[in-house]
């Protein structure tokens, strides 16, 4: 083996490292001048496209001056399949570097053109998942195609097409899942049900749009969480957007104030704070009085802003400067809640003697009642022993009327005074 036959390969080599940076700078200054005065957003994709830019065009050349190394031929069959291969990786990087690049491009233009939020925000959706979209087709024909470069996968190939149907069927069983969330993010990102930069409320949650992939979606919360669902959930299950088609909305503000509350200047001072700020857009207020309990009224400010965040933080606002206002002005409107217990109710007492009164009248009638003998009915007769006895007898065994023992001294017995 001579020194020419070691050197070749070398020589090949840097050859083809010294033409691929020569290319890569010319490259570099014709898509300069083309870009020249251009926004930074379209310079940054050019960038990214710069690296297999170059590894294709230095694959390109080792595959074209593999001839001229001068290798064994043993070794000449395993190095160009290895080229090859290297050449469709690179080339699809490439290809999916540019479709970004264009579609990017695009996106810009619009939105240079078109002020309408809304429709930035669909246009982005719709642009992000047709990238997505693209660099997976990509991926798939390249994958296919460096397969093919192989004789025996190529072989298989051909008795698979022959039962193409069977295994599709048994892969669409197999991937139903996958793929519903792949047709489902299809439907949702060109179906403009929500769009990356959307304010929606999904099973309680409050949160942004943050990402729309072909089968997840993120929803990054006010208190950056970031809550990662699958598209089907939205092309199967009803959820609020905010920023549908006007993101502007309404907040509320209940105060519970006392009966005694002056409506009228509380709503004048409620008219000013809303002139004051300037999260108010100017397009709706209002404060009513909505209910009234026995302990008090239900007052409800009403205020329009440009969006979610605008009518949160001008709700805040409202609330802490109206309950401050009656604070200062009117301590009396606001509600008060009674702590201590009502005084008890004074019973009156009976007169002093009421009781040895009324017992002595009692035991004088008894006493006569006595005297006077047994009461007989004129049809039945005197009374006899082994009757009832009558309604004077009776009387004077219980004591008195009323059933109350009278004592000797002709008061009533047990009674609390005696000692």
């Amino acid at each position: 083996m001579d020194l020419w036959s070691v050197l070749r390969p070398g020589l090949a080599l840097v050859g083809t490292l010294l033409v691929t940076l020569v290319l890569g700078r010319l490259a570099e200054r014709l898509v300069g001048r083309l870009v020249a005065g251009r926004p930074e957003s379209l310079r940054a994709p050019l960038r990214r496209c710069r690296v297999p830019f170059l590894l294709t065009v230095g694959s390109l050349v080792l595959l074209g001056s593999e001839q001229t190394a001068g290798l064994p031929a043993a070794v000449r069959g395993p190095l160009r399949h290895v080229l090859v291969l290297l050449l469709i990786a690179v080339a699809a990087w490439l290809l999916s570097r540019t479709a970004a690049l264009l579609i990017g491009t695009s996106f810009t233009r619009y939105t240079a053109g078109h002020r309408d939020p809304a429709r930035v925000r669909r246009v982005r959706t719709q642009a992000g998942m047709l990238r997505r979209i693209t660099t997976v087709l990509v991926a798939l024909v390249a994958g296919a195609c460096m397969l093919l470069t192989f004789p025996g996968v190529r072989a298989v190939g051909t008795s698979l097409l022959a039962s193409a149907g069977l295994i599709g069927v048994v892969a669409g069983v197999a991937a139903q899942s996958t793929l519903g969330n792949l047709f489902a993010g299809l439907q949702v990102a060109f179906g403009d049900m929500v769009r990356i930069g959307d304010v929606v409320v999904v099973e309680g949650e409050w949160g942004t749009v943050e990402e729309i992939t072909l089968t997840y979606l993120v929803l990054a919360t006010w208190d950056q969480r970031r809550i990662v669902m699958p598209v089907s959930y939205f092309a199967s299950k009803p959820f609020e957007n905010w920023s549908r088609h006007d993101p502007r909305m309404t907040g509320t503000v209940l105060l519970y104030l006392d009966h005694a509350t002056p409506v009228e200047e509380l709503r004048e001072e409620f008219r000013r704070l809303l002139k004051d700020s300037p999260l108010w857009d100017g397009l709706g207020s209002a404060l009513q009085v909505t209910d009234t309990t026995p302990s008090g009224i239900v007052v409800r400010a009403l205020m329009t802003a440009q969006d979610s965040d605008d009518v949160f933080a001008l709700r805040c606002e409202v609330r802490e400067r109206l309950v401050e206002w009656l604070r200062t002005n009117h301590p009396g409107s606001l509600p008060r809640i009674a702590t201590a217990a009502a005084p008890a109710a004074e019973v009156p007492r009976p007169r002093e003697g009421l009781w040895q009164d009324g017992a002595a009248d009692a035991g004088r009638r008894g006493q006569a009642a006595a005297d006077a003998g047994p009461r007989q009915d004129p049809a039945e007769g005197p009374h006899r022993p082994g009757q009832e006895p009558t309604d004077v007898e009776a009387l004077h065994n219980a004591g008195g009327p009323g059933g109350v023992s009278l004592a000797k001294d002709g008061g009533p017995a047990g009674d609390p005074r005696r000692g």
